[in-house]
């Protein structure tokens, strides 16, 4: 049994989205951030970053496993059940190089022009123009790769997509004003947003929890 802790963040998602493409029994513990509880003393000792999600995979070899970091995760989970990323040669190493291309790129840009968008405590114009130029540069390398293949990482859907798409999705909605207009100049990626977002294990890890 693997327990998930969680919270509807496009971080978050990306665990659910893996566990149910993968079918296996797991369970949800969520994670309210809006109430602070990823700084309960309990949780720090499973994500000692105190940020979600974070896994306990009481199946591992060597006894229960607690694992934080989204990206850790989707390595871990995918190497554990043998999908989702290959096992050795040059497509496992582009998958994760697309992987950590999101978590150091993407989430983090896309995060910042969130903030300057919506939470910034006064107008920051600077600012969100700096994080807008550099989401509309992402999404430019992005629809690069994908006019190249099929998927983020190879030809095949992987942990690459599965880590992408839900920023895409969730910053798609939330700073649409932002964010929509730099989509449409992206004809490849809007298809892989459309042909991902078919997937039943997508849509439903995109609802949980």
């Amino acid at each position: 049994m693997i327990t998930l802790y969680t919270w509807g963040t496009p971080n978050g998602r990306k665990a659910t989205i893996m566990l149910e493409e993968l079918g296996v029994e797991y369970r949800i513990h969520p994670v309210n951030i809006g109430k602070d509880e990823q700084f309960d003393p309990e949780y720090l000792k499973i994500s000692p970053n105190n940020k979600i999600p974070a896994i306990i995979d009481e199946d591992a070899d060597g006894g229960p496993l607690p694992l934080f970091e989204s990206g850790a995760i989707l390595i871990y989970l995918a190497d554990k059940y043998g999908r989702f990323l290959p096992g050795s040669g040059a497509n496992r190493y582009s998958t994760l190089q697309w992987l950590m291309w999101q978590m150091g790129g993407l989430g983090p840009m896309f995060g910042q022009l969130g903030w300057f968008t919506l939470s910034a405590p006064e107008p920051n114009p600077v600012g969100q123009d700096r994080y807008r130029k550099e989401a509309d540069r992402l999404l430019g390398v992005l629809d690069k790769r994908l006019s190249e293949s099929a998927h983020v990482g190879y030809d095949d859907y992987s942990i690459a997509d599965m880590a992408i798409y839900p920023w895409i999705a969730q910053y798609r909605v939330r700073v649409k004003d932002e964010i929509e207009p730099l989509l449409q100049k992206r004809p490849f990626v809007l298809s892989w947003l459309d042909n991902v977002g078919q997937r039943p294990a997508v849509q439903k890890g995109m609802l949980l929890p």
